[in-house]
């Protein structure tokens, strides 16, 4: 109790704001603000049970995590709040504490932390790329685009940098560079407003600064399916020629059997079945909206529909795939 009255204290007197921090779920940490810090560019984290609303207007909650999940990520984001109450200047510990938030979910609260960061350190690509990041994982596109074209901005100049894992994979080994991270949610967020051009040039960068498989089949999976949605088939299997059976992938095994599918090395029902009755977890909406699209291109719009109606029924609406599921879904009842 005594370091987190520290860090209320600290927070007040060197950021300009007032954060409230009260558990709500066992150990986890919830910041209400409770003051106007509008003279700092900072909006009022409005308290609520909700983290967003999605486009299809759906409450969207923090899903349930295992519990030795939840507690790992809970032991990890109290020291990530004591080394930023200790060390309030520190680039590095604002990061980290926006880091530790998002992993549980609590993305309102990250994009206030990396506000107040940007108030110190208004020209930091990293602040922008996390917290454009997160705006995307809230259904804030523009904002998102805004940030990350800043960050974009920022880093122009920057050697490239492999970005430290929140959420290391099997091996511990990183795969992400920072500068690629910043070209791909921007891509991403271009995609999600329906901007393809924008998004295509976005994931041409990616792909140019990818050196490993693990880079190059995200971004290539994405932009794969940006061409397509340009009518654009034959930049799209042009894509393909350097995607293997086997590559040297660690993490992103889920775009690499997309690609697989387009290349036609895998057949859809192997990626996912559409009549599973089961949870759907994040990997298998990667591969439905993957799924989805390849049914959709080759003319079964009902088909992919129904596994964008599916995707909707899991919890992980953070998920690229969901958000862009979920996109799909709202031009479908909008008429876009």
């Amino acid at each position: 109790m005594k370091q987190k009255i520290i860090g209320i204290v600290l927070l007040l007197c060197c950021l300009g704001s007032c954060i409230q921090i009260e558990n709500t779920k066992d150990t986890q940490v919830k910041k209400s603000i409770v003051s106007d810090v509008s003279n700092l560019g900072a909006e009022v984290v409005e308290e609520t049970e909700h983290e967003t609303v999605s486009l299809l207007g759906q409450k969207l909650y923090p899903p349930d995590l295992p519990e030795s999940v939840e507690k790992k990520r809970q032991a990890l984001l109290v020291t990530a709040e004591e080394n930023f109450s200790n060390n309030p200047d520190s680039l590095d510990d604002i990061i980290w504490y926006g880091r530790r938030l998002s992993y549980l979910y609590q993305y309102k609260y990250a994009i206030q932390i990396y506000t107040l960061g940007l108030n110190k350190f208004p020209e930091s690509y990293k602040l922008y790329r996390h917290r454009g990041h997160r705006y995307l994982s809230i259904r804030q596109f523009d904002k998102a685009i805004q940030d990350l074209e800043r960050a974009v901005f920022y880093s122009r100049n920057v050697p490239i940098e492999m970005e430290a894992d929140g959420l290391p994979n099997r091996r511990n080994i990183p795969r992400n560079s920072v500068q690629f991270n910043i070209w791909y949610h921007l891509g991403l967020a271009y995609y999600m407003k329906g901007n393809y051009d924008k998004s295509v040039s976005a994931y041409k960068k990616c792909i140019s600064i990818a050196d490993n498989d693990d880079m190059l089949v995200s971004a290539t999976d994405w932009l794969f399916m940006t061409y397509r949605k340009l009518g654009n088939t034959e930049a799209a299997q042009a894509l393909l020629e350097p995607i293997k059976a086997k590559m040297n992938v660690i993490e992103n095994y889920a775009y690499h059997n997309r690609l697989l599918l387009y290349k036609g090395l895998k057949e859809p029902e192997q990626l996912f079945d559409v009549k599973a009755d089961k949870d759907v977890s994040i990997d298998d909406i990667t591969l439905g909206y993957g799924v989805g699209n390849w049914y959709y291109y080759n003319g079964d719009a009902e088909r992919a529909v129904g596994i964008f109606n599916q995707i909707m029924d899991s919890p992980y609406w953070m998920a690229f795939g969901y958000i862009a599921a979920e996109v799909e879904l709202s031009n479908l009842n909008t008429g876009s």
